[in-house]
């Protein structure tokens, strides 16, 4: 997975960036040509075959109707049959800023929200739906041979000897097939080894000494030291989403087991409200590993032998417990890490989109009045189940893509909603829409959207908050 690249130009505002790069094509439109490609990495096959494909695409889409905004969340038209779009879902491409890349007019940035122009992405990755695509929107063919051919891909990857880390994120990036998910997200959280050989014995041990964990401490619950988190924990569990999945007795037990472990076992923050959240999608993705289901949210664990349900317990502690070790300074004493991490968000909001920013301070909303609980729940309250797991797709194929890569996707998640923003004329019904987006219906193409705006954002602004860094 690349790391950011370097600028060929500095650049000091977002505007002046938007209009050396904004090279986007916008759905509908007749006039488009074939964009210059991007990604220097790809051979002169790949480029053909895109190439051949998009324009293909781009002249069967000439009849379809352009997008119709509307207040709250843009509704996009879902006919009964649609022809592929290219690898990605989305039906823009942009190529990333360099010398050496053909320039196209310039266009401002307040001409439109930032989420329908110009997309940027990393070398040869795609925005692809990672096998959670809505099959309406695609050619059945073109959909499982395009899904066939990534599993196909992760799949070889995953059975070597030794899989190579670094293309398994660059894979990942992009979306991964709910198939080999669970082992994906072992891998690339740090849980198990890269050497396929050493995986099993890997497991064994984790899982044994989890439960040597529950076995020693889960006594201590009702302790008087300890009672006060165990009650904090068994409240705050029948208050998180989705509620099908997790008032399932067994599923709050585990829930309760995990987190008042990893409270124990790390003194320093302890437990804190925000932590249960982190839980959820681990479980649901490594107990779909075992079970058929449509949806993520009405997961039903009854049927699932307990043996299982235990390896998948123990699996999820310890990759929570990864994410946590990047991300402890959120939730010790006063939660230094979210406080700066606000601080970051607001000074780089400011650089991306002055008019927005200057609009909340004006009437007086403060970013810790809504973006704290992002930075909390790393947006796990602010869209649903199965969006969040194709973002932390994505965050797990990032360098520290849980403590700094969400702090793009947060800024481009606030931007995304600019023109409602802006709107907004009182302080309280502005911060009550920051504070409840209209996301109920988003799905992996709006994050897959989001994403690749933050990553323009890394692009250009990674400096933004460096000034905060002691």
């Amino acid at each position: 997975m690349p790391t950011t690249p370097v600028k060929a130009k500095r650049v000091s505002t977002f505007q002046e960036f938007e209009s050396n790069t904004s090279d986007a094509w916008d759905a509908g439109e007749d006039g488009d040509e074939l964009l210059a490609m991007a990604a220097e990495s790809l051979n002169s096959e790949v480029v053909m075959e895109t190439a051949s494909r998009v324009l293909r695409n781009h002249s069967q889409r000439q009849g379809r109707p352009t997008l119709q905004e509307g207040p709250g969340l843009q509704q996009k038209p879902r006919p009964e049959a649609e022809p592929p779009s290219p690898p990605g879902g989305d039906l823009r491409l942009v190529k990333s800023v360099s010398e050496s890349h053909t320039s196209c007019p310039a266009e401002s940035a307040s001409d439109a929200a930032p989420l329908q122009r110009s997309q940027s992405l990393p070398h040869s990755a795609t925005v692809t739906l990672g096998g959670t695509s809505d099959p309406s929107t695609l050619s059945s063919s073109a959909l499982s041979e395009r899904e066939a051919s990534r599993l196909d891909k992760f799949k070889q990857l995953l059975a070597g000897p030794n899989t190579d880390l670094e293309e398994l994120r660059r894979l990942s990036w992009s979306g991964i097939p709910k198939p080999v998910r669970p082992m994906t997200w072992k891998l690339l959280s740090g849980y198990l080894p890269a050497n396929v050989d050493r995986r099993p014995a890997t497991l064994q041990r984790k899982q044994k000494e989890y439960f040597a964990f529950i076995e020693h401490y889960y006594d201590s619950r009702n302790d008087e030291v300890h009672q006060d988190t165990y009650r904090q924990i068994h409240i705050d569990i029948p208050r998180m989403s989705p509620e099908a999945l997790i008032l399932q007795p067994k599923v709050m037990e585990i829930f309760e087991r995990i987190l008042f472990i990893w409270a124990i076992r790390h003194p320093a923050s302890g437990y804190v409200q925000g932590i249960n959240d982190l839980v959820t999608p681990f479980f649901v993705v490594f107990i779909c590993e075992y079970i058929e289901a449509e949806e993520v949210d009405t997961v039903d664990v009854s049927g699932v032998p307990a043996e299982v349900l235990r390896n998948i317990e123990a699996d999820t502690y310890w990759c929570m417990s990864k994410l946590l070790d990047g991300i402890q300074d959120n939730y010790t004493f006063a939660q230094p890490g979210i406080q700066m991490k606000v601080k970051m968000l607001e000074e780089l909001v400011s650089r991306i989109d002055e008019q927005v920013h200057r609009h909340l301070d004006q009437h007086e909303v403060r970013y810790l009045q809504f973006a704290f609980r992002w930075m909390n729940n790393l947006l796990m309250r602010e869209v649903p189940l199965h969006c969040t797991i194709r973002l932390w797709d994505t965050y797990q194929s990032e360098p520290d893509g849980f403590s700094h890569f969400h702090l793009y996707v947060c800024a481009a998640f606030l931007v995304r909603w600019r023109k409602e923003i802006l709107e907004e004329k009182d302080f309280q019904e502005l911060l009550l829409f920051l504070q409840n987006l209209p996301t109920a219906h988003w799905d992996d193409e709006d994050i897959s959207l989001l994403l690749a705006e933050a990553y323009r954002l890394k692009f250009a602004f990674a400096d933004a908050p460096n000034h905060y860094k002691k």
